[in-house]
């Protein structure tokens, strides 16, 4: 009987270590999958953030846009403005259906060396677009969130060199703070 009981606790014990062995694969297993998914859909899954780190990249640079005699749409942002990674992917197909016709400036506000466009278009909060017709005239500003169809509309007037200037303020936007780091402009912010 004593046989038969201690059999029956190692048979157990074997079962018990085999069961913790088969859970900890498993976890790794589910684990490395989650972060293999992650890596290679990184872009989707981080979109707007991707967008945003590629519109600095692929922006035209403002002095030449202000001299090339096409419209400029223009937008400061910055990498960390939750409402500037919302409007990503609406500001990303405007660039992918206009840029063959407008200039797409996209200047990032913690970048010290666009400061002079900072102030010079009063950089308050952000995402602020402001669209300027071929001559570099300040056609349209909006600050903040803002529905598709009136950018929309705007950047089709603009086109058609309507002049009528706008300004639309959402009340979704980021205000621009001061830099304790670095005191070169109240503007910056970091």
């Amino acid at each position: 009987m004593f046989l038969v009981i201690n059999t029956f606790k190692v048979q157990s014990d074997n079962r018990d270590q085999i069961l913790k062995t088969n859970l900890k694969t498993l976890l790794i297993l589910i684990v490395s999958i989650v972060m293999v998914t992650l890596f290679l859909f990184r872009n989707f899954f981080f979109k707007s953030t991707y967008l945003l780190k590629s519109f600095g990249e692929s922006s035209v640079n403002p002095e030449i846009a202000f001299i090339n005699n096409k419209p400029t749409f223009l937008e400061f942002y910055a990498e960390w403005c939750e409402v500037c990674k919302e409007m990503a992917p609406q500001v990303s197909a405007f660039k992918d259906e206009y840029e063959k016709d407008i200039n797409f400036v996209f200047l990032n506000v913690d970048n010290q060396k666009w400061s002079n466009y900072i102030e010079k278009f009063a950089v308050n909060g952000i995402p602020q677009v402001n669209l300027l017709d071929k001559r570099g005239n300040l056609i349209s500003t909006f600050i903040g969130k803002q529905d598709e169809i009136k950018i929309r509309e705007s950047i089709n007037n603009l086109r058609k060199e309507e002049k009528l200037y706008e300004e639309i303020i959402n009340a979704e936007f980021s205000t621009i703070q001061g830099n304790k780091n670095n005191e070169v402009t109240p503007r910056s912010h970091g």
